[in-house]
Formats: C-alpha cells, structure tokens, sequence
C-alpha cells in the first residue's frame, strides 16, 4: 500500500478515543461530551472533581499567623 493510500485511508477513518472515565472507545468528531462516551461519564467526573476526589498536587497553602494587635 502506498504511502498516499495510508493517509486516504486513515482520514476516512472516524477517530476513535478511550473515554478517561470507563474506558469504552468514543468517538472523536461530533462528539459534544468528548473526551467522554456519554453525558453520564462527563458528570460523574465532573462530580469527582466537585468532591474533591481528584487533587492536584503542590504544596499547601502557608497557614495564617495569629497576629496580636497592638
């Protein structure tokens, strides 16, 4: 096969991703919950970073002082 059939074919094939939240393959293009397969995994990791499920790490914040006034 040649070179430019490799390139027809690979544009003629829709692209296809894993969803993040459940694995299943998803479709790419006209897809309005991509990354995700569904509404429903879309919200339920949405609902994960709402509860703090998911955390970025860093350092924390430096606590507040107790400060006196005068």
């Amino acid at each position: 096969m040649s070179t430019t059939e490799n390139k027809v074919r690979r544009m003629s094939v829709p692209k296809r991703v894993l969803c993040p939240r459940c694995g299943e393959m998803a479709a790419w293009e006209n897809n309005p919950h991509r990354p995700f397969c569904s509404e429903r995994c879309r919200m339920i990791d949405l609902g994960a970073w709402a509860s703090e499920d998911y955390k970025i790490p860093g350092a924390s914040p430096p606590k507040p002082q107790d400060s006196e006034d005068p």
